[in-house]
């Protein structure tokens, strides 16, 4: 029995094993180091990695049918505005101008008729007028005869037959100025049918111009301009194809006109304002940091604008937290904004207090 005791007490004893607390000390520092620091930085800042790059797109239309005759760029190549681009063919829409000025020019011709009729109108008005006043001096002398026949015819001075003659002379007088007066009331009448025949010539003339300026419009539309200064993309025709009117031939993406769409959720709001700085990381270029600027609100949440917009009304609700669109704008060189496109993904984080 001595001997086994001595054999136990001979025994080393095991050390305790110290590098599993200490594991655990450094990960639990490091937790609470971590901890602290996205309290801190959440304390500051609002995120989200739903959002993309914007830009405007400018559709270009075909205002004219036709065929396409030429094509005067190259697909993702830069244009300036107001640049030539596509050339349909026009030769319909020459003869179509052609006819409008051959009937501008005949209407025009009417005018001077109708200006010529006025005059000769005119003319025959003062003539008719003038035979008014001759038949007048003529009735009134013949008046005067015939009164002083009727007093000589009483005392036997002159005979039957003149007075009768006398009384024919007058009644022939009265015929004759009633006639003049007739004549120049249908002078006067003529006159103003003339005039209105010249108003209507010149609305004629008037819708002729129209016609021509309408068809020096469609003319010009045959040439397909840029609408914008930027780069041409999905390019929808090729030469000789027909395309109509209103039928979107390509796009331009503007210059200068990019901006990130931010879909914060709704209870983020509270925290976002405008003219709040924003730090930007774009997916396709992580080493690019971008600076922006909060600058409004969408009116309404992206659920609204979908194409079936749901309805809370149908007795299956769930709630579910929705989001709301933010347009930041993006403060950077030229350099850097030739590198975005539209629908890159971007992270954003709105610093909301200082």
């Amino acid at each position: 029995m001595a001997q086994k005791h001595t054999t136990e007490e001979e025994e080393p004893k095991k050390k305790p094993n110290k590098v599993l607390p200490i594991i655990l000390g450094i990960v639990l520092i490091g937790g609470i180091f971590f901890g602290i620091k996205e309290y801190i930085y959440y304390s500051k800042h609002v995120d989200t990695d739903d959002a993309q790059i914007d830009g405007d797109i400018s559709p270009v239309v075909a205002r004219v049918g036709g065929y396409v005759d030429s094509m005067y760029f190259q697909e993702n190549e830069h244009v300036n505005k107001d640049q030539l681009l596509v050339k349909i063919d026009d030769r319909d829409y020459k003869v179509k101008l052609e006819q409008a000025l051959a009937a501008q020019k005949g209407a025009s011709a009417g005018i001077g008729v109708s200006q010529a009729q006025i005059f000769t109108t005119t003319s025959n008005s003062a003539v008719a007028k003038a035979g008014v006043a001759s038949a007048a001096a003529r009735l009134d002398q013949v008046t005067k005869d015939y009164a002083r026949y009727a007093n000589l015819v009483k005392d036997g001075s002159i005979t039957q037959q003149q007075f009768d003659q006398s009384k024919s002379d007058l009644e022939v007088a009265q015929a004759n100025y009633k006639a003049a007066q007739d004549q120049y009331r249908a002078a006067q009448q003529q006159i103003g049918t003339t005039q209105s025949q010249l108003t209507v010539t010149n609305t004629g003339v008037t819708q002729r111009q129209v016609d021509v300026d309408y068809a020096k419009l469609q003319l010009s539309y045959t040439n397909v301009l840029s609408p914008a200064s930027g780069v041409v993309s999905k390019k929808n025709i090729q030469i000789g194809q027909l395309v109509q009117a209103g039928q979107t031939l390509f796009s331009v993406v503007n210059d200068n006109s990019l901006y990130i769409t931010a879909n914060f959720k709704e209870t983020q709001l509270d925290k976002i304002r405008a003219n709040q700085k924003v730090d930007i990381e774009v997916d396709a270029y992580p080493e690019l940091k971008l600076e922006g600027v909060v600058y409004n609100f969408s009116p309404a949440t992206g659920a609204k604008f979908s194409l079936l917009p749901p309805d809370n009304a149908t007795g299956n609700y769930v709630k579910v937290v929705q989001r709301v669109p933010v347009k930041i704008l993006i403060k950077a060189d030229k350099d850097v904004m030739e590198k975005l496109r539209p629908g890159m993904s971007v992270n954003v984080s709105v610093i909301y207090k200082d």
